[in-house]
This record gives structure tokens, sequence and C-alpha cells, in this order.
């Protein structure tokens, strides 16, 4: 793998101030996938004198970074390109104090507490767009306690490590054989995994205290609008968010937001940060909001242990996957039960699966997943498919995909591993079957993320009541994008309502105050 020249300028400059000596390790093990990934880390080295390499024999392929000649605790098992990259990259800036993801000092304490010696290992896929966050979390970690050591293992080259395992779902972080985390998460998730299963020494109790002006909930399009539109009237303003960009990080295309004709999920998120970094917001990201509590100065409270207190609070937190609460599907997420055929399609090449939802994610999932498996169910509740034309026109060209309408899906079933198929039913209540498969991909839609706010205020079928001004039913409290009942979950139109809340909160504090 030889880099470009764009990218070897871009890093040049990434590097051109790099305080400390480098050396990436390269295991050699005899294949040409390892000279491959010798001739990467040789391009990489050569942007900056700071870097060097080093070869030398081994079992099995590997590159490892040292730092002044000491581990850093951080090593790829695979040749780091696709979404990778970037991680290979904030590896070494992170190593020398750079880059925007270093933890704030409360990350930094609980990560020092964590008990060692612990050695991680996260399995990935290259095109994964969720891994790369796992795994650079995991590489700061390694980073800041000495008794940690991060791998990252791309389960395409050690597919029958990743067959021992079961692993069907990335990215899969285990500590030794115990399987630790799956799926997509934030430093402070994967934190409060390992303090769960590994243990951490205290730290202090004591909650850390800030005020604000007014404090968004949620760094989606709508928060980050929010955010941004009332840091221009000059008020004093934090965003409280698991991560910057929501749910617009799992999006690999986007070429619906006027004037932008394609973008990224992940470069949108990147812009939204980009953006509110400007006004000199406070992101504080890699939490979750825990309550909300109601009173002249309205209290936030974290799972961090900080009370953060404003006069207006807007609550923009999104929505997630909705999942088919049957039972099995719990217990075999990441074991044939996925979500994102972009991140997990790869690992049911040649299989038999089932995409569940028939509207434009499902029939879009199922295309995508016809041109990997063996073959395809599309199975939809409803009489009619919802997905665009388009779609189904496309869809019904694929000889390898079947779709079955006015089903219900009773059961996940499995033989205590991985999957092994699903109980169906039709939706009137006919005969139940059982049908056999290697795995199903959920794609029913979207659930607002509403479930701390559930005795804050007023709620319709989940979502956030909120009126033509984005005003709740609490004075001071208002609501803005995919969590509220405005019609069409759209990006474009969560920014407009993002602004729109911030307007009205600002209209209403200039009304109070005279």
């Amino acid at each position: 793998m030889q880099l470009d020249q764009n990218i070897i300028t871009q890093l040049q400059g990434l590097f051109a101030n790099l305080k400390h000596q480098y050396t990436l390790v390269v295991d050699n093990a005899g294949d040409a996938k390892s000279e491959e990934l010798a001739t990467m880390a040789r391009d990489f080295a050569g942007t900056s004198p700071q870097i060097s390499t080093e070869v030398r024999p081994a079992d099995v392929l590997r590159l490892s970074i040292l730092r002044d000649g000491q581990a850093t605790g951080i090593s790829f098992r695979a040749i780091p390109g696709g979404h990778e990259f970037t991680s290979l990259i904030l590896a070494v800036l992170n190593a020398d104090g750079q880059g925007k993801n270093l933890p704030e000092e409360v990350f930094i304490r609980r990560i020092a507490a964590l008990k060692t010696p612990l050695r991680l290992t996260t399995y990935a896929s290259l095109s994964c767009t969720n891994c790369p966050e796992v795994v650079q979390a995991l590489n700061v970690m390694a980073l800041y306690n000495e008794g940690l050591e991060h791998e990252m293992v791309d389960g395409a080259l050690f597919q029958d490590e990743v067959n021992a395992r079961n692993i069907s779902s990335v990215p899969a972080v285990y500590a030794g054989d115990t399987l630790v985390h799956i799926g997509k998460a934030s430093l402070g998730d994967l934190l409060a995994a390992l303090e769960e299963k590994i243990g951490a020494e205290p730290v202090s109790a004591e909650p850390i205290r800030r005020s604000y002006d007014l404090i968004v909930v949620g760094g989606g399009p709508s928060g980050i609008a929010s955010a941004i539109y009332s840091a221009r009237k000059g008020l004093h303003v934090a965003v409280v968010a698991e991560r910057i960009g929501g749910q617009v990080n799992e999006t690999t295309g986007i070429e619906n937001i006027p004037s932008v004709s394609a973008t990224t999920g992940t470069q949108l998120a990147a812009d939204l940060r980009k953006h509110a970094e400007i006004y000199h917001i406070d992101l504080l990201d890699n939490r979750r909001v825990e309550a909300v509590i109601d009173g002249e100065t309205k209290l936030v409270k974290t799972n961090l242990g900080e009370e953060l207190s404003a006069a207006q609070v807007i609550l923009a937190t999104g929505a997630s996957w909705r999942k088919l609460g049957v039972p099995g599907e719990a217990e075999y997420i990441g074991r044939g039960v996925a979500f994102c055929p972009h991140c997990d399609g790869p690992f049911f090449k040649d299989k038999d699966i089932a995409v569940i939802g028939g509207g434009n994610s499902g029939i879009e999932a199922a295309i995508d997943l016809a041109g990997i498996c063996r073959s395809v169910v599309v199975l939809e509740y409803m009489d009619t498919l919802r997905a665009d034309i388009v779609l189904q026109e496309k869809l019904a060209t694929l000889p390898n995909v079947t779709v079955r309408k006015a089903v219900a899906t009773k059961a996940v079933l499995g033989d205590g591993t991985k999957v092994t198929g699903l109980t169906i039913a039709p939706r009137d209540g006919g005969d139940e079957e059982t049908i056999a498969l290697d795995g199903l991909f959920v794609q029913i839609g979207l659930a607002a993320n509403t479930k701390p706010f559930e005795e804050l205020v007023e709620l319709r079928r989940g979502e956030i009541v909120i009126d033509e001004r984005c005003r709740t039913s609490v004075p001071g409290i208002y609501a803005a994008g995919d969590c509220t009942t405005v019609p069409y979950k759209q990006i474009v139109i969560a920014m407009g309502e993002g602004a729109k809340a911030a307007l009205t909160a600002f209209d209403d504090r200039i009304r109070s105050a005279k």
C-alpha cells in the first residue's frame, strides 16, 4: 500500500510540529500483506524527520508505535487504511500531546484509575464508520495509563480468529477472552464498560459544577445549530453530548443539504464541531445526560458526576436505531443481529440473511447486502413497502432477493453462540414458521432519545411535544430536531429547528428581563 502524493503532503503539514521521535515497528510475517504494511509504514515515516521505521521478522503481521524508543501501548494487526488510517495518524499526534480528541481532566483521572495490567483488542473493519471512534478512544487510554495496551485487529485479515470468537458485528472489544463491548461507543461509554467489567480504583466523588447562560443537550445538527445561534447572541453556551454530530456519524453519503451537493456523515460531524469552536462553545462530549432538573435555574446532571446549571436548556438529543424488542434480539446483538450494513455486511459474505424493514433504509440495506450475501429476504410488517419507488425498482432486479410483506418477527433464534434463524408469522395472526438464517439487519426506523426526560416534559409516543416555536411544556426548556414531534426527520429540518429553538429562547430571555 503506497500513499499518494496528496496524502503525503497533508501528513507533512500535520506532523510539522512533532516534539518526540517516533518509530513504526513492522512485524513482517514474510507474506505479501506484511510487505504491503512495510511499504505503507516507510511512506508514512517519510513525511517527517521525527518518524522512522523498523522492520523485523515475526510470525504475525503487526504495526507498533514507539515514542522516544519506548512502547506507547498502541498497535495494529492490520494495514491501517480506509477509516482506520485516521486512527494511525491520531495515534502519533495524540502521543505527541496533539489532536482535538485528547481527553479532559475528568477522563484522564478515570483512565489512570483503571485496574491493570490490561490488554485490550478491538476487532474492526476498515469499511466500518463506527470503528475508528472506538479504536481512537482506546488508543488514547493506552497513552494515559502505562499498564494498558490496545491493539486494533482487521477482521478481514484474521478471519479464523473472528470465526473462532463468533464475531459478526464490529467494533468488538475484548479484554483477553472477555467481550467488553460491541458496537459504536464514545470514550465515556468505553470507560464505563471497563470500570464495570475490569474494575478501577476510586476517584473523587465530589461533583464538578459549572454554570452557563444556556445548555444544549445533544450534539447533532439541531444541537449544534442551537448552540451557534445562541453563542452569536453573546451567551455562554455548553453542548453536552455523547458525540458531536450525533446520528450523522453513521451516515455514509449525504446529498440533500442545499448548496452542499455531497458530503459524508463523518465530514459533516467534523464541520459542525469546527463551526461551534469558532464561537468558543464548551463542547462537553463523551458523556451522557442522566437528568435535567427543573427550577428557576435548570440543573443538568451527567454520568461523570457533573452538575451544570443554566437559566435555559435546549433538548436536542436526536434519535437512535429502533430495536425489534423480541426474544433473542438482545442476546444475539453482535452475533448475528446487526444494524449497520456498511459496518457489518462483510461478515455475512456468502451467507443467508434477512433485512427487517421496508422503508428507505431497509431497502437500501437489502440492495447493498445482495452484492455480498448468498440470499437476502426483506421482511415488511405492512402490506406494502414504504421505500422510494426508484429503490423498489432496483430491488426487483436482484435475483437473490425476496420480499415478504405483512409478516411479523416473533423471535430471533440461535444456538447459544450465533443466530440460526427467525420465527415469523403473518401479521393477521396465522401460523408461525421458522426460517433458517445466518443473520439479520434491523432497519425499522428511529426512536427518539428522550428517556431521561420522561418525567420532565410532555411526551407523545416517546417524542417531546413542542409548539411552533420549539417550546416544551416546561418554561425555560426548549426542544429541537428528531427527538421532538416535528415531522420529517431530516438533517436540514433539524438544523432549522435548532436555530428556531435558540431564537425563541433568546426572545424569551430578553422579554423576561424587561
